[in-house]
């Protein structure tokens, strides 16, 4: 195995590009172009698996592109925690893609064509699968740009108006982050006389302090405004909800933590002394509150839940800059959960939005009645973001506060009672957005859908009389079988607490010790 592990290193990002080719030859043909778009995500999610297994018994695998060895040439590094992102990234994409196709072969307003969607996403896939494994920061550069390209065409799929106009706001704050990551690339050149991250960390000790303070702001606020940290997260709410359901969850699963695990990676081998835990520790309490707060003005299920996304940010944030083995471990772990859950919400809202008609509180009512399955589909996700115990959102969230209880300082305690505040917060938003969507009666909404009512009346009557009535789920069956693998993950990493805890540790224990990271790149030759 470890002498096939260089060999696959870089096919996560090469398939999906001649995946991405093959679906244009095919774009007449909408049956082999959804064949090859499965195929190429089952291989790399294949391929993922096995490279995790690989580098974790062998470690760290690096392949020079095109021959050029490092610190002249462009490399690619599988190490625990990328390997790790991307067999978690796989399974998303996967699962989003099956449920995309579904939605599009049920959908006769053809707002997302397969001719497009599928090219588009299969760049997108191999952008982040780049973005995982870039081992300069130039090539990390490229990654974001890739699936930042495709993520434009995907966001305004339709062309509809309100779509348009989101794209607009997330194309200019997308190339405002890329013009700063850029300019720090630029100045760390000339700086360091390099952008392999490995030489970097060998380097970025002797600049004066003053410069490096100006390379560590630039690259958090470009990683920050991906990452939609607070103040730089105005953004998020506004653009992610007018896209369709399934390249919301993948946008709102997969493209915040790409930027989180930038932040990870730059802060552990770049910036390990750093003099910004508190401003990061802040701004991580800050994200938590005033996401949630976000969230509980909201009335239409998509912007709750877009809110959250940003407040549960915060939580990752709060491991990182704790800067220790344990606050790595903790939000790594809390990456991983955060990703499945966070998808499986937004698809099931999708759902949601099918069977219903909308996804506003104001119109939606009775669904627990009229559509059982979604509701169970909705709610353990909707639990899990909450964080009850014992699902991987409570497990997380206790590995969090413990970490910052072992710092002993009262930064990290004011930011575990933001954390619980969230927490309980969280679960006031998402039991209100139960309540009133799947619980109350349509009737008593306040834009009543006529059908629903009628629906539900009917029914209730059927139940009432001791009748049967036959189920009727109102989505096609592969989106719901693509929604429940999602949903079923995020129990798995329940069940299987334990070893993605022990595989997070050991993940945290390598970005702890970055020398390891640098002597497999470099090969003992650092500077």
């Amino acid at each position: 195995m470890i002498d096939l592990l260089p060999v696959l290193v870089p096919l996560p990002v090469l398939l999906p590009l001649i995946g991405a080719g093959i679906a244009l030859i095919l774009s007449k043909h909408t049956r082999a172009q959804n064949i090859v778009s499965i195929a190429i995500l089952v291989a790399v999610m294949a391929i993922a698996t096995i490279m995790l297994f690989g580098v974790d018994a062998h470690g760290p695998q690096v392949v020079a592109i095109g021959g050029w060895q490092p610190p002249a040439g462009i490399v690619l590094v599988a190490d625990r925690l990328s390997s790790l992102m991307l067999i978690v990234s796989s399974l998303v994409t996967l699962c989003v893609l099956v449920y995309a196709l579904s939605q599009d072969a049920n959908d006769d307003s053809n707002e997302t064509p397969i001719s497009v969607f599928n090219p588009s996403y299969l760049v997108l896939c191999a952008g982040i699968a780049n973005s995982f494994l870039a081992g300069d920061l130039f090539n990390l550069y490229v990654g974001f740009e890739m699936f930042l390209v495709a993520s434009y065409v995907l966001l305004t799929l339709g062309a509809t108006a309100e779509r348009i106009r989101a794209g607009v706001t997330y194309v200019i704050i997308s190339l405002v982050s890329s013009v700063i990551f850029l300019a720090a690339i630029g100045i760390i050149y000339a700086a360091c006389g390099t952008v392999n991250m490995a030489q970097m960390s060998e380097r970025i000790s002797d600049l004066p302090a003053d410069v490096q303070m100006i390379l560590h702001v630039l690259l958090l606020l470009g990683f920050g405004i991906k990452a939609a940290i607070f103040p730089l997260s105005f953004w998020l709410p506004d653009s992610y909800p007018t896209a369709p359901a399934p390249v919301t969850a993948v946008f709102a699963g997969l493209l915040t933590k790409v930027g989180i695990y930038a932040i990870i990676r730059t802060e552990t081998l770049l910036f390990a002394e750093s003099s910004l835990r508190v401003p990061l520790l802040i701004a991580a309490g800050l994200t938590m509150l005033v996401g949630i707060f976000g969230a509980i003005a909201q009335s239409e299920i998509k912007r709750i839940v877009s809110f959250t996304l940003v407040s549960h940010i915060g939580y990752m944030l709060f491991g990182v800059a704790m800067g220790t083995s344990v606050g790595l471990s903790a939000a790594i772990y809390y990456t991983v959960h955060h990703i499945i859950v966070q998808t499986a919400l937004f698809l099931a809202i999708g759902l949601v939005e099918m069977r219903g008609g909308s996804t506003s509180t104001r119109s939606l009512g009775g669904l627990m009645v009229l559509s059982p399955v979604i509701t169970i589909i909705f709610f353990i996700p909707a639990l899990n973001l909450s964080g009850i115990p014992p699902f991987s959102g409570f497990i997380g969230k206790v590995a969090l506060f413990l970490a910052g209880f072992d710092d002993h300082a009262w930064l990290p305690t004011v930011l575990i009672v933001a954390g619980t505040v969230t927490s309980l917060l969280t679960l006031y938003v998402i039991g209100r957005t139960f309540n009133l969507a799947f619980w109350r009666d349509p009737a008593d909404v306040e834009e009543p859908n006529e059908d629903l009512v009628e629906e539900f009346t009917e029914r209730k009557k059927t139940l009432l009389a001791g009748k049967k009535w036959k189920s009727q789920i109102g989505v096609p069956p592969a989106m719901v079988a693509a929604t429940s693998v999602v949903v079923i993950a995020s129990i798995v990493l329940t069940l299987a607490a334990e070893p993605l805890w022990d595989m997070s540790n050991r993940a945290a224990e390598n970005l702890s010790t970055p020398i390891d990271y640098v002597t497999n790149v470099l090969g003992g030759d650092e500077r």
